[in-house]
């Protein structure tokens, strides 16, 4: 009896157990394990001696060799700390007290990698450092920004919401405030007609017409001449366009900026002669080449961290055979640089971005512009669905090296817009990339020195005369000039080409 009642209260326990997990696993399911896409891999060490040899394609001079800092070197630069930004409001648009509030917050750590677990948090942090200001009070002042004349002068766009993205206030020290610059929002934020924001887009801040106020004043002749030389310089060139720089009075170089409209800026190893259209980053991971002139290679996102660093400052650093744009030794104590954990959620946080809902309808006339796209042979080079075959396309006056076609995409053809910034400045090439025409209708001006503000007038056969007014950058003291180059389309009857640009403004 004794052994039946032990079997059947083992017998009986078991059940109990049994049923026991049976209900509370249906009443409480175990945590199912986070998808492995939901888990990021480890932040790379992205300043890598032999990959930043395969960064870029040789410059369009042969002859000219591009080397970068040393990891050894590049990692003795302090990273940032990256300290949270606030809002800057367009006068009349400010909370009320927002000044006074601003005045009494500490200064506060915004990125700590230590606190992020999954993608969602490394892009939400990418966005912190998309957003942070890496200078202070360099361009302008916190009375400037709640001036209205400011605004009015200068024709910044400000948003519905009161706000004005292309800057940030940053609290270092409390009862101080100061105003941020040269974030990467700065360059790539647009503002609509309709005040809404797109972040990663072509921006619309007027930078150089803001950059050209402070000639003079903060900015002396004497360090005009010194950024000419460090932003632009290019001396194995036959004939430097940029040597002139270096004589230029402070009347001439403001009247050289305040030519430049804004979508379109003097970025470092350009021109302020020829400068360069802001490029839209919403799709950036779909590109292979960046840069307009297809300088830089994007194989991984580890290249466009390395992108980023260079953009960021780390150029300073490069050497161009016995060319240094910095001049002198660098002092690295002195300098700063993002964390790569910083560059990798920024760069999750831009693979990330998703255009913003397209107003415009895909009607009949889209419909027939569709087929005329087809038609006229314009998805060879803007193939669907990316609307870009990814190709490097050679500018006039460059012939392409042998070896060139076995290493990267070129197509045979060139499409005749001005080769000056692919010939004549540090990151020229030889060649233009093929730009993608998703999101056009955001965007403007357009070409890759931003001559045209629209696509109607990019259409417009005019464009070709000497005669013709661009309605985008012009350049100092010119009044007229053509903008040349990719003629197709310019043939269509005025039906045709309406029903065209219909099609390309629902991409």
């Amino acid at each position: 009896m004794i052994k039946r009642a032990v079997k059947f209260s083992t017998l009986g326990l078991f059940l109990f157990f049994s049923l026991f997990i049976l209900v509370h696993s249906q009443q409480r399911p175990r945590p199912k394990k986070k998808p492995a896409s939901d888990v990021p891999p480890p932040v790379p060490r992205m300043w890598d001696d032999k990959a930043l040899t395969m960064l870029e394609l040789p410059l369009a001079d042969s002859k000219v060799k591009l080397v970068h800092a040393t990891a050894e070197d590049y990692y003795r630069i302090p990273a940032r700390t990256i300290l949270k930004s606030y809002p800057v409001y367009a006068p009349g648009k400010e909370p009320p007290g927002y000044m006074e509030w601003l005045k009494q917050q500490e200064p506060q750590v915004a990125f700590d990698a230590a606190q992020l677990k999954t993608t969602a948090d490394w892009i939400k942090a990418g966005e912190v450092v998309f957003d942070a200001p890496i200078t202070r009070n360099q361009l302008t002042t916190v009375e400037e920004l709640r001036d209205p004349e400011w605004y009015k002068k200068h024709g910044v766009p400000v948003a519905k919401d009161g706000t004005m993205p292309f800057y940030r206030y940053v609290i270092r020290e409390k009862g101080q405030v100061q105003v941020g610059e040269f974030s990467c929002a700065m360059c790539h934020t647009r503002v609509m007609p309709d005040g809404s924001i797109i972040k990663g887009a072509q921006g619309n801040f007027p930078f150089d017409r803001v950059f050209s106020s402070a000639f003079g004043t903060r900015i002396p002749q004497q360090i005009l001449h010194l950024l000419g030389r460090q932003l632009f310089s290019a001396p194995w060139l036959e004939a430097d366009p940029h040597a002139k720089l270096g004589q230029m009075s402070v009347e001439e170089f403001a009247d050289t900026y305040r030519a430049i409209p804004p979508g379109v800026i003097t970025r470092f190893g350009s021109s302020v002669f020829f400068p360069p259209q802001v490029p839209d980053l919403i799709g950036v991971k779909e590109r292979r080449y960046l840069d307009h002139t297809g300088f830089v290679r994007h194989q991984s996102i580890e290249d466009l961290m390395r992108y980023m660093a260079l953009v960021q400052g780390a150029d300073l650093l490069d050497h161009f055979n016995d060319f240094s744009p910095l001049g002198r030794a660098p002092d690295y104590s002195r300098m700063a640089r993002y964390s790569d954990e910083q560059l990798y959620a920024a760069a999750l946080y831009l693979y990330s971005l998703k255009p913003p809902p397209n107003p415009n309808k895909f009607t009949r006339e889209a419909a027939r512009g569709r087929r005329i796209f087809h038609e006229e042979g314009c998805a060879t080079c803007h193939t669907p669905p990316l609307y870009t075959n990814n190709k490097l396309t050679p500018v006039d006056g460059f012939t392409v090296p042998e070896e060139h076609l076995k290493k990267f995409d070129i197509m045979a053809r060139s499409v005749g817009t001005d080769p000056n910034l692919s010939l004549k400045t540090r990151r020229g090439t030889g060649y233009y990339k093929v730009p993608s025409l998703k999101g056009v209708w955001y965007r403007g001006p357009f070409e890759h020195n931003g001559s045209v503000a629209t696509l109607e007038d990019w259409f417009d056969p005019r464009r070709l005369r000497e005669d013709y007014v661009p309605t985008g950058f012009v350049g100092a003291g010119v009044k007229t000039r053509a903008v040349k180059g990719h003629p197709f389309g310019l043939d269509l009857d005025e039906r045709d080409r309406k029903a065209l640009i219909a099609f390309l403004k629902t991409l």
